[in-house]
Formats: C-alpha cells, structure tokens, sequence
C-alpha cells in the first residue's frame, strides 16, 4: 500500500510578482442549462478589469470560474482553460489550495468571522491555506494588509476587537485585508459595494485604485459610474433571448464609455437598459 501524498506547510511570502489573468473559451453550465458560451477574455497583470452587463448574463459565474468556485457546486461544468502566466489553474495536477491562494475573492457582502477579532480575520487566510509564519511576520502581515486596505489607522488600536464590530465599510476592507494576507496575484470583487453607503464605497474604490500597481483587479459591478472611475479596461456580457452569455465586447475604459463599437454597448453604458 502506498501512503498518501502529504506536502510539506508552506511559509508566508511578502513579495508576489504581478501575474496576468486569461480565460479562454469558457463555457459554463448548471446541469443542462448553459450560462456562458465561448467567453475569451485577458486580463492583463497590474490592472483593473471591469465585468458589466445586466443581471443574469453571467458574470458571477465567470467571476467564480477564475478561482475555481465555480465547481463547487454539485450541477456545475464548464469548459475551456484558465491561465495564470500561462499555467492553467484547472491543471489536475495542481492544488486547489493554491488556485485559491494565487486568487483570492471578495464577495458582494462583507463576510468576516463575526466572533474572531480583527487580527484573527487578517490571518484566517494563512490557516486554511495551511500557510506558516512566525509572530514576528504575522505582526507585520496584519499591519501591511490592513494598511493596503485602507483600514489600518481606523483599527490599530482595536486588533483584538471582533470583526464583527466594524461598521460594514471596514467590514468589507478587513475582507480585502484577509484576501492580501495571503499574497494573491489577482483579486476578484464580486460587487464589492453594492450593500454599503456612498462614503464606504468611495472608500472601497479608493482602496482599489491604490492597489492597482500590486495586484490584477477583476470587479463584477452594476454602477457604470463605478466601472467608468475604477477599470482600465471592461468587458461587457449579454444574456439575449435565454441565451447563454457572451462578451458582446471588450476594450479600454474610456473607449467602452466614448465610442463603443457595439450599438448595444453604447445602449447599456448609457442607461438604456438593464
């Protein structure tokens, strides 16, 4: 008999290059429905890529797709590859710990564990990734990531405080603190503002803009005002007729906003519908 295969705990990195995101012809399923068809998109490494669209045409889907959720649910599929510098990320042979790591995710609602205190939320990444460091480090990992957040000064004095505490703001960017923690090469927000007030989201997009240069972005968001302040670059996903979703097109920012070359784009960024 062969004994399993163990791996050995890894150890804190606190340098993490810049990596580039590329989803190729992903299709995506629930059972026998189909939500996306085909979809190819770059996200190119250091930047911010925003999804848009209306509701129900997929981009929550893709979102998952790109760390591997998507197939946690016992009806999904999907097809096509997604590479991280060119390593696919559904790799058999690669770790799904890893996939994780490499991309993290914030989600619509803030999520800390309400009980654990500040300090411990940062580091609950470390412990399900199985991710080893000495006091020394952890001190110093906790006061870099709540800092990239945007929310170290607001709770220095309070590590030990529950998360739970926090107002739903500083929920949100301790959530992005405990996603840095772990030093991911991409950032996934699934419509990371859409529950807080407007004061909380300016912060948010603050804390975006100033992680740009570290970490490649990709945002789910409804707010086109949002999307235009934020991205470099957007791709837009349509639903038509109960028909899988597609990208009807993709392009810099501004470009997508001043002269998109899709009619229905134009429609979309400016309020028509959806």
């Amino acid at each position: 008999m062969t004994s399993p295969t163990t791996h050995p705990p890894t150890t804190v990195d606190l340098t993490t290059a810049l990596a580039s995101l590329d989803a190729r012809n992903i299709s995506a399923w629930f059972g026998e429905r189909k939500i996306l068809d085909r979809v190819s998109l770059l996200m190119p490494a250091g930047r911010v890529t925003a999804l848009i669209g209306p509701s129900g045409c997929g981009k929550s889907t893709f979102l998952r797709i790109l760390n591997r959720m998507h197939e946690l649910v016992p009806s999904a599929s999907l097809a096509g590859e997604v590479l991280l510098d060119g390593q696919d990320l559904y790799d058999r042979n690669r770790r799904l710990t890893d996939a994780r790591r490499q991309v993290g995710m914030v989600f619509q609602k803030p999520n800390p564990f309400p009980a654990m205190s500040i300090f411990d939320n940062v580091l609950a990444g470390l412990r399900l990734t199985g991710t080893k460091a000495p006091r020394s480090t952890k001190d110093r990992l906790v006061e870099e990531s709540l800092t990239r957040a945007g929310l170290w000064k607001e709770v220095r004095d309070r590590l030990h405080q529950p998360g739970g505490a926090l107002s739903g703001g500083q929920q949100q960017r301790l959530c992005i603190a405990r996603s840095l923690a772990v030093r991911p090469r991409v950032l996934l927000m699934d419509e990371p503002c859409s529950a807080l007030d407007p004061t909380s989201t300016r912060r948010i997009e603050e804390t975006i803009e100033e992680l740009a240069d570290e970490v490649t972005i990709v945002i789910v968001t409804h707010n086109m005002q949002q999307a235009a302040r934020v991205s470099h670059q957007c791709a837009f996903f349509l639903a038509e007729h109960n028909a899988p979703g597609v990208i009807v097109e993709h392009g810099p920012t501004d470009l997508m906003f001043a002269s998109p070359v899709d009619a229905r784009t134009a429609d979309y960024v400016n309020g028509r519908f959806g």
